[in-house]
């Protein structure tokens, strides 16, 4: 297992233990792919060491059936039926593809999303999960749908031990400062810029 060095350590009064042990707000930002499957990927670890997981995930179509949905609703169905792992729910925010927006209008989608950070601070407040993803959750902060000063307010304050990752591009300035964790996806080679459509396994 790697041993990772701290470069300092915080006067902050806490012990090894219960700063190893502290909840945290990760963002996964840029224009590559991979933030969303970075976010799950994290979930899965949390999954294993038995924690209740949700999923928001915004401006999608709740028609489409992602395959990290099918992988992780199917191991919320391992632990209710063996007792391993943790449970699943996975919540779908709003409508229409973040880079398209053409199912229902703007005040369709400005509603959903702001339904979507309410359910959100109602289970922070209620310490319902221990590990969350917000995905895609950077666009309704964007477009104004929901407040960002509201967000950091609720993310830096919320209660308990629950970690929560947020995926998008364009990650609003006030959200990376409050984030103890932020990755930058960078592209460097991407197989559509020579003509390649997205495939199966690959993009969905």
């Amino acid at each position: 297992m790697p041993q990772g060095q701290v470069t300092a350590v915080p006067v902050d009064g806490l012990t090894t233990r219960q700063r190893r042990n502290r909840p945290l707000l990760a963002v996964h930002t840029g224009e590559m792919k991979g933030k969303s499957t970075a976010a799950f990927g994290m979930a899965m670890r949390a999954w294993n060491q038995g924690w209740s997981i949700a999923v928001y995930q915004f401006v999608k179509s709740a028609k489409w059936k992602v395959g990290e949905e099918n992988a992780l609703t199917a191991l919320g169905r391992v632990h209710e039926t063996t007792g391993e792992g943790g449970p699943v729910v996975w919540h779908k925010m709003g409508s229409g593809w973040s880079w398209s927006r053409k199912h229902g209008d703007e005040t369709d989608h400005a509603g959903d999303a702001a339904e979507g950070w309410a359910q959100i601070k109602r289970d922070l407040a209620a310490e319902a999960h221990r590990f969350y993803v917000l995905d895609e959750f950077t666009y309704p902060l964007k477009w104004g749908w929901v407040d960002i000063e509201d967000v950091v307010e609720t993310l830096t304050n919320r209660p308990g031990s629950q970690h929560v990752v947020i995926t998008g591009r364009n990650a609003p300035p006030a959200l990376i400062e409050a984030a103890d964790l932020v990755v930058e996806m960078t592209k460097v080679k991407h197989p559509m810029d020579a003509g390649q459509k997205g495939q199966r396994g690959i993009e969905w």
